[in-house]
């Protein structure tokens, strides 16, 4: 999938189905299962490097798992998600990182914020560097929000919300990542935009849907929010056979006869 593919969604009545990914392994498995887009998230600090948040992962980190992600996708869209601090500083530092994302082989880049990086964005996308917005519940603020919290319940908020969106897509986004907002907010900012809007805690009636990989598995649950459904339970088929594996080691059940070489 392409930039132009992606965006047809928006008027064709069928939702994107978007998920994280951070290896070869997985991306095979997502793209063996027909989704059409994989977000390399900064996610990847909490379940793949066991930190309390995001804040921790930095450009190396998520230029290597860009690398193992892009180098193994075949059809899927796959989009770099910058990383706290990589685009804050200033628009030059915004730009080149955002550019090494691409040099490993994402189509795109994912930003956190509204109009505090509407600069970023318009200077991105001048250059040639597709950028996905990110408003609502925007994990790099999460020590600003004091948590992990649902925004634009309150009036004001939403309007803000409203306005960050609108500049957004004038700055040039190509989709907007819409997090833990009230769903009829969500269908408002979805009916105004020209852009696909992606959920994840937004409701149904979004252009798509994301989740994190690990979430949708069921292999991470230190922390579960409501809007996660797990549609598989690979940790405890992961605990089961690795007491199996135990167990059958020492009983001397493993290897027999059949596990080894003659």
């Amino acid at each position: 999938m392409n930039i132009p593919e992606f965006q047809q969604y928006k008027n064709s009545g069928k939702k994107l189905t978007v998920v994280t990914a951070y290896d070869a392994l997985f991306t095979q498995i997502v793209e063996q299962a027909g989704l059409e887009v994989i977000l390399v998230g900064d996610s990847l600090g909490m379940v793949v490097q066991g930190h309390a948040n995001t804040l921790s992962v930095t450009m190396d980190d998520m230029l290597y798992h860009t690398r193992l992600v892009a180098r193994t996708a075949r059809q899927a869209l796959v989009i770099g998600d910058m990383p706290f601090m990589s685009y804050q500083v200033s628009v030059e530092e915004g730009i080149r990182h955002a550019g090494q994302f691409l040099q490993a082989g994402a189509a795109a880049v994912k930003i956190e914020g509204g109009r505090s990086v509407v600069d970023r964005v318009e200077a991105m996308t001048r250059f040639g560097i597709p950028v996905m917005g990110h408003v609502g519940m925007t994990p790099q603020s999460v020590n600003q929000f004091g948590g992990y919290k649902v925004k634009g319940k309150m009036p004001e908020e939403a309007q803000s919300l409203v306005e960050d969106v609108k500049a957004l897509e004038q700055a040039g986004v190509f989709a907007v990542v819409l997090e833990c907002i009230p769903a009829l907010l969500a269908k408002q900012v979805t009916d105004l935009l020209t852009v696909p809007t992606i959920g994840i805690g937004a409701g149904p009636h979004c252009d798509g849907q994301v989740l994190v990989l690990y979430d949708l598995l069921g292999l991470y649950d230190d922390f579960v929010p409501k809007f996660v459904k797990p549609y598989g339970h690979l940790k405890a088929d992961a605990l089961q056979a690795l007491q199996r594996y135990r167990e059958e080691v020492e009983r001397g059940k493993f290897p027999t006869d059949h596990e080894s070489y003659h």
